[in-house]
């Protein structure tokens, strides 16, 4: 089937990939069905697109390939809501503010997307007990680099 986004214009989406969110996510509840697409074939960035409202759509990223030391713990509702049965099953995403310089863009490590692949169902959780933030810089070192000089 055919959709339209907000950053990659007219794509073409396999059924099976849709994501179905059941209680949407944290502002955007009514949005329950969403597709993960890449920026392009070699890119780190990906967006998360509503497939019933072109400006709903979310740029994001696999937070392993950022912050090595990322943790995060599944409660046992939220492996029960997604229905995971290994470990293998979850994919991580965190949602990214995009910034002006892109060196600015931020990271929400405090409320990670979590997917279960082999059922299509996600949902957005809340690490409450951590010290993660919302707005964790994805370039530290670039950041720091420019501030120095």
């Amino acid at each position: 089937m055919k959709i339209n986004t907000k950053f990659l214009g007219e794509v073409e989406v396999d059924k099976q990939h849709i994501i179905t969110f059941e209680k949407g996510l944290p502002a955007f509840e009514e949005e329950h069905e969403f597709i993960v697409l890449p920026f392009s074939e070699d890119s780190k960035f990906l967006t998360l697109q509503s497939l019933h409202t072109v400006d709903c759509a979310f740029v994001i990223a696999d937070p392993f390939s950022f912050y090595s030391d990322y943790k995060v713990q599944l409660s046992e509702s939220t492996i029960e809501q997604l229905e995971l049965e290994s470990e293998g099953d979850a994919a991580i995403f965190v949602l990214l503010t995009v910034h002006a310089p892109f060196n600015e863009t931020t990271a929400n490590l405090q409320g990670p997307i979590v997917i279960n692949l082999k059922q299509n169902k996600g949902k957005q959780i809340v690490l409450s007990d951590s010290d993660y933030t919302t707005k964790h810089l994805l370039f530290p070192l670039l950041t720091t680099a420019k501030e120095e000089k």
